[in-house]
């Protein structure tokens, strides 16, 4: 089990690792750095660096875990990524479904593929879908989003990089925003967070503030004005609802 520092999850699966660029979000990727530096670190599930790489020897490891928890599913890849055969994905659903205790938050930009596969799949209800919207340019990720059969269903607005007015939260059951971090992170604005923030109260959607982020992320705190937004899907049979 890998403990994870991510506010929004307790731990980390990667039956897959590596990934390939897709959208403006994608340019600092962090999944990118760090995975190279685990190449140089000697560790075996990457040594093909960043390459798209199936790790079957990975694919039962929640089964093994016994303590209920949020799992994020392929912090370091995309499940829904062109090159992830369609029968592996459906076993990456299959061990998620016998694995009923916990709660697995799968999250893809390639929100096309999503769609298109989404009748292939028996959702389960520990499974919470996302997909990633950094533009309004991608708003059309929510709509295929939308269109799945997946129960749960979240946006990751992250990194934000410009406002996201009227988006349509109809079907939608949480929202986490947050500004990139790390090396050359491009700046987040207030106003943009608080047109989100105001969305999804107005459409009763949880919403949870992840970060402000920049170079000094720690630093910069995830407060906004005044206090903390930690809400969750309010379906979360673990964690108290949020009104």
């Amino acid at each position: 089990m890998a403990i994870s520092k991510i506010e929004w999850t307790e731990s980390t699966w990667n039956p897959i690792t590596g990934c390939t660029k897709v959208s403006p979000g994608c340019k600092h990727c962090y999944a990118e750095r760090m995975a190279k530096r685990l190449r140089a670190m000697g560790q075996a599930n990457y040594v093909n660096g960043f390459e798209l790489t199936l790790h079957e020897h990975m694919l039962e490891r929640p089964l093994q875990w016994k303590k209920p928890q949020q799992i994020f599913v392929n912090s370091m890849s995309d499940l829904f990524h062109q090159d992830v055969p369609l029968e592996y994905i459906l076993r990456v659903f299959d061990v998620m479904r016998r694995a009923s205790w916990h709660q697995f938050q799968v999250l893809t930009k390639r929100s096309q593929r999503l769609m298109e596969l989404s009748d292939e799949i028996e959702w389960p209800d520990n499974v919470w879908m996302g997909v990633s919207v950094e533009t309004s340019a991608y708003l059309y990720r929510i709509d295929h989003l939308r269109a799945t059969g997946a129960k749960i269903k979240f946006l990751s607005l992250e990194p934000l990089l410009g406002p996201l007015p009227n988006m349509n939260l109809t079907s939608i059951d949480w929202a986490i925003v947050g500004g990139e971090s790390g090396p050359g992170a491009r700046p987040i604005k207030k106003e943009w967070v608080i047109d989100i923030r105001d969305q999804c109260f107005l459409g009763r959607v949880p919403f949870f503030f992840k970060q402000w982020g920049g170079v000094q992320k720690k630093k910069n705190g995830r407060e906004l004005d005044g206090r903390f937004y930690d809400e969750l899907p309010i379906t979360s049979s673990l964690h108290p609802a949020f009104a």
